[in-house]
């Protein structure tokens, strides 16, 4: 059949994924709904169903972002986050990085630390065949004189050389790859510029999906969103110069999507 590229289908994700191709999709970047924490127009989901798909279609090297957390229901944290991670094990994939998403918004405390992240869960089908690491830049080692490090077996070693240099040193930078923990703006007019996507009741914020897409994907690949909603997939993997497939049950969020994906295209025409 023909992949349905550079589309958003409004229908049942679980059914649409049955009618696609076997190891058709490149990457997928996603956050479904879970424990409740919003009614999505009042839609459910079935995530066993949904995740033997997602393992169907992925290509052999090619990787799963599934971002998700977990409500508090009587003084407990849930678990499903774990959950679900063991369960995409389970049916084949691995289980290649437990990352952090960070968010600067935070929800008030009670008896608690504030509640600022969720997970990312990096789900790769067999190793990853496309890995081009974010960097950010940081100062190099600062060193000064009478210095000391600890070494493998617990001992103390002073360091030897020239503290002058260590000190310029210290002023320099270089590029390295970021930690697993992503720290993201989030929250009205920090996770997008496109005020119709506020519409959507929990999107996440166009730099996460972007980020996922070029750390994951090549230019050209398909990206995936089976729970697309405000549309911040399709949109970034557009921006990027990759192909994607969305799909959501609800109309209304379908044609958020649908509205932001056409506005970046007639920016892109115009430019």
């Amino acid at each position: 059949m023909d992949l349905p590229v550079n589309q958003i289908i409004c229908g049942d994700c679980l059914e649409v994924m049955k009618g696609l191709p076997d190891k058709c999709i490149d990457l997928t970047v996603t956050s479904p709904p879970y424990d409740n924490l919003r009614t999505y127009n009042g839609f459910s989901f079935d995530f066993e169903g949904i995740a033997k798909e997602l393992y169907r279609i992925t290509k052999d090297g090619g990787v799963v972002v599934w971002v998700v957390g977990d409500a508090t229901i009587k003084g407990s944290e849930t678990g499903t986050s774990f959950k679900q991670a063991l369960y995409f094990k389970e049916i084949g994939f691995n289980l290649h990085d437990t990352m952090i998403y960070k968010k600067h918004s935070h929800h008030p405390p009670n008896v608690r630390y504030w509640q600022c992240f969720e997970y990312m869960f990096v789900l790769s089908k067999g190793k990853p065949k496309t890995f081009k690491p974010i960097t950010q830049t940081k100062t190099k080692f600062a060193g000064y004189k009478n210095q000391t490090v600890r070494k493998k077996d617990g001992s103390i070693e002073l360091l030897e050389g020239n503290a002058k240099d260590r000190i310029i040193n210290a002023q320099q930078t270089k590029q390295r790859i970021m930690d697993n923990i992503w720290e993201i703006p989030s929250g009205y007019g920090m996770s997008t510029k496109d005020k119709i996507a506020y519409k959507h009741p929990a999107m996440f914020p166009e730099k996460l999906a972007n980020d996922h897409i070029i750390s994951w994907s090549n230019p050209g690949d398909i990206v995936f969103d089976p729970f697309v909603g405000s549309g911040t997939t399709a949109k970034m993997a557009l921006l990027n110069g990759r192909n994607y497939i969305g799909i959501d049950i609800s109309e209304e969020y379908c044609e958020i999507a649908k509205k932001r994906v056409s506005n970046l295209q007639q920016k892109l025409f115009i430019v």
